[in-house]
């Protein structure tokens, strides 16, 4: 593998002998990277290498399957907002969610785009109200990124576009309200604001999560990653708390 330099957001460190760390960051260009950071668990670099912030980083490897050495400046902390417990949650899961699906060395720029993005709009948003909707739009553009995108612009079952109110939990595809008929409960909540620009309510963005949730359990988590879903978890409960 040839040098890498490259803007990254750090999406996971994980502890590597007494002094080191392997870092996986998303990359616009080379997708998502890891390396091992001489010294990462120093009081110098923890700052440095933590979920959500944004670095310029530097890859090297002698040979194309070892681990790159890894080098990292700090180009945006978000350290700052860690303070805030539901941020806190933001940041390790929708990281952690990266990190774990998204496949080593394939491009994802709009995967890249919209992380970025997001990862601003909750340090900037007055209301976490706005940051929870663009976040459950990007795991669901995760999905579609992945292969697993949700069908949300026709009926299944009529092709229709009117009155989208439903989504099939096994295959995905939007279902109108009158073609649910009697499998409306066996159907999950398609809220408005995953097809147009409505603001949502807190119930809706309850609903999109569950919505997300289940096809990202499903196509993701089923195995033994499952014990990533713990963070997401922490997320939906610190919602709800603040809702009361």
């Amino acid at each position: 593998m040839p040098v890498i330099r490259t803007p990254g957001i750090v999406c996971t460190v994980r502890r590597h002998g007494e002094h080191g760390a392997v870092v996986r960051l998303l990359t616009p260009d080379h997708g998502l990277q890891s390396g091992y950071v001489r010294g990462g668990r120093s009081t110098a670099l923890r700052p440095v290498l933590m979920p959500a912030n944004l670095v310029t980083a530097e890859l090297r490897s002698r040979v194309n399957d070892q681990l790159a050495g890894l080098t990292v400046e700090l180009a945006e902390s978000r350290a700052p907002f860690y303070s805030e417990p539901l941020v806190a949650a933001a940041f390790e899961w929708v990281t952690l969610l990266t990190a774990t699906v998204a496949p080593e060395d394939q491009p994802f720029s709009r995967l890249y785009a919209a992380l970025a993005a997001l990862l601003d709009l909750v340090c900037a948003a007055p209301s976490a109200r706005w940051w929870l909707r663009a976040m459950v739009r990007y795991e669901a553009l995760l999905l579609a990124e992945l292969g697993f995108g949700l069908d949300l612009e026709r009926c299944a079952v009529t092709g229709g576009r009117e009155d989208l109110t439903y989504v099939s939990p096994r295959t995905g595809r939007a279902v109108s309200l009158h073609a649910a008929g009697v499998y409306a409960e066996k159907l999950l909540v398609l809220p408005a604001f995953m097809t147009d620009d409505e603001e949502p309510d807190w119930e809706q963005l309850m609903q999109g999560f569950a919505l997300t949730g289940h096809f990202i359990e499903r196509q993701f988590f089923s195995d033994r990653r499952a014990d990533a879903l713990a963070a997401r978890a922490m997320l939906i409960d610190r919602v709800r708390r603040m809702v009361g």
